[in-house]
């Protein structure tokens, strides 16, 4: 895609599953990758595999993540992909339970958001992608507090979209749908009884199969190219068509 080559691009959480998949592609596409994540040895595994730079920090802890950019050159895209979740009904959780879902998927996003954003649009330019979750447009059962993390994070999306329309730098959302990640094996639980919300899951999937960690970069790649210059405030559902929002 045009535009990607040579550019600087800080994916959030690419040490898992589909933050790793998003640094291979952007790789591929000849960026400069950083690679991020609270986990050193996740960030360096696949900085090492597609010769990318490691940073370790909490994307919510602003000091943490402000000295841990310092250094980290210009950032023309930033993929916000890093996020937690904890399977639970929300009136059996406590308080205290919500502190680590709203840290990571709803202050983390926008900790880097304000850390990385001032400088594109200093450049006259940038491109941020969201990872949201389907979660934020349709609910999920036992995914109460993550999925109010994640609207949040399409609605901000979309106001930041508007404020910075005008100065070179979009914003977009991608919601995937269930993935095979380690966050949908916790969900679905270990043998008989996982792999019968497993198959449910597949049987009302429009393409009868769950995502996989390579289904979510290409949109991310596209909506950080030149190609997508005219697209901002836009969120995008990969879901193998289970959802299907207007």
């Amino acid at each position: 895609m045009k535009g990607l080559k040579g550019k600087g691009v800080l994916i959030t959480g690419g040490g898992g599953a589909i933050g790793a998949a998003l640094c291979r592609r952007f790789a591929e596409a000849g960026s400069r990758v950083l690679v991020a994540d609270r986990n050193a040895g996740a960030a360096q595994a696949v900085a090492l595999q597609i010769g990318g730079r490691a940073l370790a920090f909490d994307i919510s802890d602003y000091a943490g993540a402000k000295s841990a950019l310092a250094d980290a050159g210009e950032i023309d895209v930033l993929v916000n992909n890093a996020g937690w979740d904890r399977f639970q009904n929300f009136i059996d959780m406590d308080p205290a339970d919500w502190e680590q879902l709203i840290a990571i998927n709803l202050r983390g996003p926008l900790n880097m958001q304000h850390l990385v954003v001032p400088g594109m649009v200093k450049r006259g330019g940038g491109r941020v992608i969201n990872i949201s979750s389907d979660a934020a447009r349709v609910g999920s059962s036992g995914e109460s507090v993550y999925s109010a993390c994640k609207g949040g994070i399409l609605s901000f999306s979309k106001t930041l979209a508007r404020e910075l329309a005008r100065k070179g730098v979009t914003v977009n959302v991608v919601c995937p749908g269930p993935t095979d990640t380690p966050i949908l094996r916790g969900f679905a639980g270990e043998g008989e009884s996982g792999q019968k919300v497993m198959d449910a899951l597949v049987r009302a999937i429009p393409m009868k199969r769950v995502g996989q960690p390579d289904d979510v970069p290409g949109i991310v790649a596209f909506l950080a190219s030149d190609e997508a210059a005219y697209i901002t405030g836009q969120v995008i559902s990969v879901s193998g068509g289970l959802t299907m929002a207007g």
